[in-house]
């Protein structure tokens, strides 16, 4: 008998061939039941659905069935797939349904939809190109390009935005370094948001300046110093132009690397999430090694500032690491 014909061995008997045919023909009838099975199973809702893989998976297991028919219980699986949220495996199996059979539309347009929601957004509308060239006029494929060109469109846009953020932050560092500045931790960002210098297109960096008023336990955000407004708060008028110094505290703050100091013009940007910066990174780490010392070994000291200096003298010093943005006090 045929069933205990050694693996790998050839029919020699017409009784063989006969019992070979009988053992196909009740594969291929058990496949098919278990495909039908799990079309039942599918249309009786979500609790059914894991019961429908298995018969899916079933049927194939069984190798019985044509590549076309097989190919067609792959989209199925595929589809429970996709209502489960399995992905990754709703892509698989509608891959093989294609290999199988790349006639199969129904596995084009659930092999989009798995990468699209993978977002794998080129191999989504390569899927959608593959199955328009066999059926142009197929309109959920052509609606699924559609929202997959939408997501491209997207993509390249933010793309775009974080290439922009990352190249003025770059710029910004770079302005910084030729300059011969020094930057620090950030430390009175509870009073100035994510503020941080501008660089415009004359090359020319402004600086916002924040003022801590210690005796008044205040601070003044000042980003134009030409305005001079008197203070809102400063009732008896004691913090005129003429009657106040400023001081800047010296020798405190470590220096940051450029790595983290792009890290740090990063934020609240769209490219705030970036962790490698590009051809910066090596620079990164060779200047992170000398800017992680104090330059204040002697300890702190506020400095009085000669108003005839200019801002950009006074953030020269060599023992002032300014923290974030310049912080002085009057």
């Amino acid at each position: 008998m045929a069933l205990l014909m050694e693996k790998g061995a050839e029919p020699q008997t017409e009784s063989e061939l006969a019992d070979l045919d009988a053992i196909s023909a009740l594969k291929e009838s058990a496949a098919l039941e278990l495909k039908e099975e799990g079309n039942k199973y599918v249309k009786m809702g979500k609790k059914h659905y894991s019961e429908a893989i298995n018969c899916y998976t079933r049927a194939i297991n069984q190798k019985a069935l044509s590549d076309t028919e097989t190919s067609l219980i792959f989209s199925n699986r595929a589809h429970v797939n996709l209502l489960l949220g399995n992905y990754g495996r709703a892509l698989s199996d509608s891959e093989e349904a294609i290999k199988l059979s790349p006639t199969n539309l129904k596995a084009f347009y659930r092999a989009a939809k798995a990468s699209l929601s993978l977002n794998k957004l080129v191999e989504a509308r390569d899927f959608c190109e593959k199955g328009l060239n066999q059926n142009p006029d197929n309109v959920e494929l052509k609606k699924l390009c559609e929202l997959i060109d939408s997501k491209i469109s997207e993509r390249q846009q933010h793309e775009a935005q974080v290439s922009k953020a990352l190249t003025a932050a770059k710029g910004l560092v770079s302005a910084i370094e030729d300059r011969g500045l020094k930057i620090g931790k950030a430390m009175f960002q509870e009073l100035t948001g994510l503020k941080k210098p501008i660089l415009d297109k004359d090359h020319i960096l402004h600086w916002p300046v924040l003022l801590l008023y210690a005796e008044v336990m205040s601070s003044d955000f000042i980003e134009d110093f030409y305005n001079s407004a008197p203070l809102p708060w400063d009732k008896e008028n004691v913090y005129t132009r003429d009657s106040i110094e400023l001081y800047y505290e010296a020798g405190s703050g470590v220096c940051l690397s450029k790595k983290e100091i792009i890290s740090n013009f990063l934020q609240g940007t769209v490219a705030s999430h970036l962790e490698t910066y590009g051809d910066d990174e090596t620079d990164a780490v060779k200047s992170s090694s000398k800017g992680m010392a104090s330059v204040g070994e002697g300890g702190s000291k506020w400095v009085k500032v000669n108003e005839r200096r200019t801002l950009h003298a006074v953030l020269r010093e060599p023992k002032f690491v300014i923290p974030g943005i310049p912080g002085l006090s009057p």
